[in-house]
């Protein structure tokens, strides 16, 4: 007889994104392309940010940060094991693994959060207070915002972790999802998650908070710039940072902010795909299009590098 207040669970089984054998080669091809774009196009982005001289600023240091957890986290978090798990017919992770999975992938996606965060008070400091953002946005400024993010994001995970792996797992062990992710992972708890869901949705929005109050003030600002041109470029900096912020912010909403009886957990899957794979990916695609300094950092270094020769 099973007693209820230990955890028997010593590993958990993945059902994957679908067991349909002839599509999961098509996704096998399709994820492995996105892959290696997304590693590609952070690679590029964050040696492009470091050899431009230009592009030396507070923004494109978080940026540089940004490309720097989208790489880690598609380099280590999630796709290998999902990649790897297409050829397998038992798709199955040990109780530490699961952990350890969870804990890098988190740590990669807040550590995002709060990049972002730290990219939209920087856009605040420049349009709502341009005269105090030179001595505001300093290089150490920079560093300490940078540096407390992953500490925090750090110190969150280990607390949501450590919350999940303190329930009980009884069985079934079989987790409706191509990774350890939290809230599938809740759904086979034998205790109850009320205090783990609380936390989490605590964490998550937290940055929500902070990124939504800097673009409302900067909102308010832009229309009391004198100039039509000075309002049009105040937005067009602004403009990649939000696109990118919408998306992820979007995807974040809906799996850990909305209540779980609200969605099914193959949506959560779709959604779980864009924020893993798809965003990393296009982070790169978005502020190279449309920022004009990353548009012309690669000619400027490629002129170098042929009048040197």
């Amino acid at each position: 007889m099973v007693r209820r207040n230990k955890t028997t669970v010593d590993e958990f089984i993945l059902l994957g994104i679908t067991d349909i054998w002839e599509l999961q080669v098509f996704l096998f091809v399709l994820f492995l392309l996105i892959c290696v774009t997304s590693l590609v196009g952070n690679l590029g982005m964050i040696a492009l940010i470091r050899l431009d001289s230009q592009l030396h600023t507070p923004m494109y240091f978080f940026l540089c940060h940004l490309s720097l957890v989208d790489y880690l986290s598609n380099s280590s978090a999630v796709a290998p094991k999902m990649l790897v798990s297409f050829s397998e017919e038992r798709k199955a992770i040990s109780l530490p693994g699961c952990a350890a999975q969870m804990y890098f992938c988190g740590v990669c996606i807040i550590t995002g959060c709060y990049l972002l965060a730290a990219m939209a008070y920087d856009q605040y400091m420049a349009i709502c207070n341009p005269l105090l953002y030179v001595a505001t946005m300093s290089q150490k400024a920079c560093v300490q915002l940078a540096v407390g993010s992953y500490i925090i994001a750090t110190v969150n995970e280990m607390v949501l972790v450590s919350s999940v792996f303190s329930l009980h797992f009884c069985g079934p062990n079989v987790i409706n999802h191509f990774f350890c992710d939290i809230p599938p992972l809740l759904k086979l708890s034998c205790s109850s998650t009320t205090v783990n869901e609380h936390v989490l949705f605590t964490i998550a929005h937290s940055t929500l908070v902070f990124v939504v109050v800097s673009y409302g003030y900067i909102l308010t600002t832009v229309p009391r710039t004198h100039s039509s041109e000075g309002g049009h470029k105040a937005f067009s900096t602004c403009a990649s940072h939000l696109t990118s912020v919408s998306i992820f912010y979007g995807t974040m909403i809906f799996m850990y902010l909305c209540p779980s009886s609200s969605y099914s957990l193959d949506q959560d899957k779709v959604v779980s795909i864009v924020y893993t794979l798809v965003i990393p990916m296009l982070n790169p695609l978005i502020y190279s299009l449309r920022n004009m300094e990353v548009k012309d950092a690669p000619k400027k270094l490629l002129e170098k590098v042929l009048v040197s020769f």
